[in-house]
């Protein structure tokens, strides 16, 4: 392990300390140069597919800032709340580049959607009926979330698809294709999402062709055919250094070759593809800076920093690895072993566990500043007020070396703003 690859930081040691005298810590940064590189080389992969688009999932990076960059580079939006549809509004994401999939859903949430023109995926059957109440009828476009049950096996993250509350059963989703279509519905999708951060592209490549071939037996059974097919999300990151990020030329390639030699020769070579990936598309380029503020030495070595889980809370649910450098001491040896902790009154408050890595100074002001990576999707999204802790702010790194703040750091206000 000593000897494992490390993961890069755009930043020097010095340039980062000038911005953190700057915006104090902790603060996430983006590295927007590197978050559209990814999305055009993404976008350039799925080019084999005439017409595909990608939804980028909200919920990964809630921020307009960071919104606006992906739409500038052709993305939508995945929303899956009411918030999030107002996010994806305020970054100028609007119409059926939005896509809204929501699980119980109140009706002032679909007439949300149906307002800004998004593409509403139903995640039950019962929510045909919901729908209508909500609008008074279909809406023109539909798409169906589909649970394929034991057809295909879950990952670790989001578990068995017997287990999962999303989605509809095989059965059921002909059923709700049948009565959309009784009720009026012309336009129709097709989507599901059976895995979370898999890094094995054989496994999106054979959910892909499960979709295809659900979709051909939707048109052979109802004679309906799909407008597109959403691949869900679900594609990993390479959390650890010796891990490999995922290949977008060749799952793509992968999900072509499925869909020339089961929709094309049936006549459905024109269904469109979409997807909605959150995590692959900003998780590598954000990082969670925070300072090294104190030591303690007991029955383990401690370093303890001015970040919490209330900041990063994926180590303590999931026991999730992030990567973890000491700005200026990335060529250093590992000379402790640490766990590396916040201040918040949970013993699970810990972003990594007996961690090797180099001698590490403290301080308030001087204390090592620690980079923790792949922080950039389902990070400071998760954050959290429990012990009255604040919720960090956002950096914008521009491919100018600009440093913009993208979010302000909670306030005390804040937090009382809507106590009585």
């Amino acid at each position: 392990m000593e000897n494992m690859p490390d993961k890069k930081f755009p930043l020097s040691k010095d340039s980062l300390e000038a911005l953190a005298r700057r915006f104090p810590t902790p603060f996430y940064l983006y590295d927007e140069q590197a978050i559209r590189a990814n999305a055009r080389a993404i976008n350039a992969a799925f080019s084999c597919f005439d017409g595909f688009f990608e939804h980028f999932a909200v919920k990964a990076t809630p921020n307009p800032a960071i919104l606006r960059i992906l739409r500038d580079e052709g993305f939508g939006a995945d929303c899956s709340s009411l918030m999030e549809l107002m996010l994806a509004e305020r970054a100028g994401i609007t119409g059926e580049k939005v896509m809204f999939t929501s699980n119980e859903t109140p009706q002032a949430e679909f007439r949300k959607a149906a307002a800004a023109g998004a593409v509403i995926n139903l995640d039950d059957i019962t929510q045909l009926d919901t729908l209508e109440k909500a609008l008074g009828a279909l809406s023109a476009l539909l798409s169906f979330r589909y649970n394929p049950g034991a057809r295909k096996l879950g990952n670790a993250i989001i578990g068995n698809p017997l287990e999962a509350k999303y989605g509809l059963t095989h059965e059921q989703l002909f059923d709700a294709f049948k009565t959309a279509r009784q009720r009026g519905t012309r336009r129709f999708a097709l989507h599901t999402m059976v895995a979370s951060n898999e890094l094995d592209i054989n496994y999106h490549i054979e959910t892909a062709k499960l979709l295809f071939q659900t979709a051909l037996e939707i048109k052979s059974e109802l004679d309906i055919e799909l407008e597109f097919i959403n691949l869900g999300g679900g594609v990993g990151i390479p959390y650890k250094p010796e891990q490999n990020p995922i290949a977008w030329t060749a799952l793509a390639e992968g999900v072509r070759r499925q869909f020339d030699s089961i929709l094309v020769p049936a006549g459905l070579g024109n269904i469109k593809l979409r997807a909605e990936w959150g995590r692959a598309i900003t998780g590598p380029y954000g990082y969670l800076i925070s300072r090294a503020i104190a030591k303690k030495n007991i029955y383990k070595n401690y370093i303890g920093l001015d970040a919490c889980m209330a900041d990063l809370m994926r180590p303590a649910l999931y026991g999730a690895y992030h990567h973890i450098t000491v700005a200026g001491k990335e060529d250093a040896p590992p000379a402790e072993t640490y766990d590396v902790v916040g201040g918040l009154c949970e013993n699970n408050d810990k972003f990594a566990i007996d961690r090797r890595l180099p001698a590490i100074k403290t301080g308030e002001t001087d204390g090592d500043l620690l980079v923790i990576h792949d922080a950039g999707a389902h990070g400071r999204a998760m954050g959290f007020n429990y012990n009255g802790k604040l919720r960090c702010g956002e950096i914008l790194l521009r491919p100018s070396g600009e440093a913009v703040q993208i979010r302000r750091p909670e306030t005390p206000e804040d937090y009382f703003a809507t106590l009585i």
